[in-house]
């Protein structure tokens, strides 16, 4: 369905209350906001599952997250009328720091003129792609840097594997196993494996497969999931890291993330988590009122609270081999 929006919005001649830079008013500046996030919030696969805390304003850049260590076993008896020495834990304290991303499209005024298609509203639509798939990069990268790395197929390094080391039920059920092994609390009761698309085919042919419209009606559905395997849901994305060997085949080589509660922290700079900006004709230099801009502007951090609650598998798939997939290679 078309949205029809009043152009005059941008020549500075409709009635509007001034809030900001911007000029618009509360009610449309609110709309464009609204499309933004609709727009953003499915690309950010990989940030739902982190411990989010914000920045207060004056707070300065920098968050802190504080990491307790476990109590163990305490399977020394009591001495009647003895009161034991007990037990003392330890904090650790995590820092990161926020940056700040966004990006901006000019318009002229001869195309909002003569444009057939409302482009201000497709361009919020497209931008809100735009910072959903760049604050979600921004913490792929975060997570597939961490410590535990496992590679299909018994292989030890990436350049060693094959093209018919993709990932298997077993693999699957060995990550879960070594995720429960090191005491992983769970998210809503399973382990999350954030998956590429090509990785997901490959697994979705087991026929232990469980497609997500089976259960969807007595479980809430994470952004992008698609099925389970036992204790293991599958969130299926573009935007999974895709690597390249360096040596023989120089295969794509899939980072396919397992992980567990509490594995890493996002935040955000309050009040500037995630914003659309609008300058009318004749912002700055425009003495013509010949130019306008649309923008977004976001505050983000992603930093990891506990490595052993994340492990990243690499394999091969049946695309690997593809040029095709030369155009989604990361670099971290």
């Amino acid at each position: 369905m078309n949205k029809k929006m009043n152009l005059q919005l941008f020549d500075g001649t409709a009635n509007m209350a001034a809030t900001t830079d911007t000029g618009l008013s509360a009610e449309i500046k609110e709309y464009y906001v609204k499309e933004l996030l609709e727009n953003a919030t499915p690309k950010m696969v990989h940030t739902q599952f982190g411990q989010k805390r914000n920045i207060p304003k004056g707070s300065g850049k920098t968050i802190e997250w504080r990491k307790f260590s476990q109590l163990p076993p305490a399977t020394q008896p009591l001495v009647e009328g003895v009161t034991p020495t007990g037990t003392k834990r330890t904090v650790t304290s995590i820092k990161g720091n926020v940056s700040q991303y966004g990006d901006y499209i000019k318009h002229t005024d001869m195309l909002q003129t003569t444009a057939f298609d409302n482009v201000i509203v497709e361009d919020c639509k497209e931008q809100g792609n735009q910072a959903g798939n760049t604050i979600d990069v921004v913490t792929r990268n975060v997570l597939q840097n961490c410590g535990s790395v496992c590679f299909a197929g018994g292989k030890t390094t990436r350049e060693s594997l094959t093209a018919a080391d993709k990932l298997t039920v077993a693999d699957v059920k060995k990550m879960v196993n070594r995720l429960k092994r090191r005491d992983i609390t769970t998210i809503d009761g399973y382990y999350v494996c954030i998956i590429h698309p090509d990785v997901a085919t490959d697994i979705m042919l087991s026929n232990e497969w469980e497609e997500m419209h089976k259960y969807a009606d007595t479980t809430a559905l994470f952004e992008g999931e698609i099925g389970k395997i036992g204790k293991c849901r599958f969130i299926e994305t573009s935007n999974a890291a895709v690597y390249k060997q360096t040596t023989g085949s120089k295969l794509a080589v899939y980072g396919t993330l397992f992980l567990g509660a509490n594995a890493y922290g996002v935040t955000e700079l309050e009040g500037l988590g995630l914003d659309y900006i609008v300058k009318p004709l004749g912002y700055g230099d425009d003495p013509l009122n010949q130019r306008s801009s649309t923008g977004w502007k976001a505050t983000h951090c992603c930093t990891l609270l506990n490595d052993y609650a994340i492990i990243r598998f690499e394999s091969c798939s049946y695309m690997s081999a593809d040029p095709a997939v030369e155009a989604n290679i990361t670099t971290v």
